[in-house]
């Protein structure tokens, strides 16, 4: 069987991303004005290979609606996919270049609305799965503070309570 992919698909690039996907453009019906009414610009994204979609309709035109779905995209993919790790193999928990670029004094900089965001939280989802949703030895892999982990978290509250549930399944406390 050959090696898993090593990027994660929220980390792929937009636009390779989107030649992942099936496009579907359609009309939403709702407060807009006759643009929203009569022109195709809500945009519909199926992830091909995981089955994943996104869609976005609040926009006027469909290249911006585009932009927001896949944006919206690579946040469920984040969410969803889970790259397996082997926690004894240390290499394979060492963190990304990307990683370590926005991790500085053990601190992790980034906004939630940048482009690099899916990607750093679907690398702290996948460190933390493999170590049983433990912050502190997943910021110590990650070389963050595990206030900082849990930071991240929060910034998109379905990471935190998705781990919240695995956690609780798992008889601990949760993350506050």
């Amino acid at each position: 069987m050959p090696d898993p992919d090593p990027i994660h698909p929220a980390a792929i690039d937009p636009e390779a991303l989107a030649a992942q996907c099936e496009f579907r453009a359609t009309r939403r019906s709702g407060p807009g004005g006759q643009n929203r009414n009569k022109v195709e610009t809500a945009v519909v994204l199926t992830h091909r290979p995981t089955g994943l979609r996104a869609e976005a309709s609040e926009r006027r035109t469909q290249g911006e609606n585009r932009r927001a779905a896949l944006a919206r995209l690579r946040i469920e993919l984040a969410l969803c996919i889970r790259r397996s790790m082997d926690r004894d193999e240390g290499s394979s928990l060492v963190p990304s270049a990307l990683w370590r670029s926005r991790c500085r004094g053990g601190r992790i900089v980034v906004s939630p609305d940048h482009d690099d965001f899916p990607a750093l939280l679907a690398e702290a989802l996948d460190v933390l799965s493999a170590l049983d949703d433990e912050p502190k030895p997943a910021s110590e892999r990650l070389g963050c503070s595990a206030t900082q982990l849990v930071k991240l978290l929060k910034e998109e509250p379905r990471a935190l309570l998705h781990v919240n549930e695995r956690r609780r399944q798992a008889g601990r406390h949760p993350l506050r």
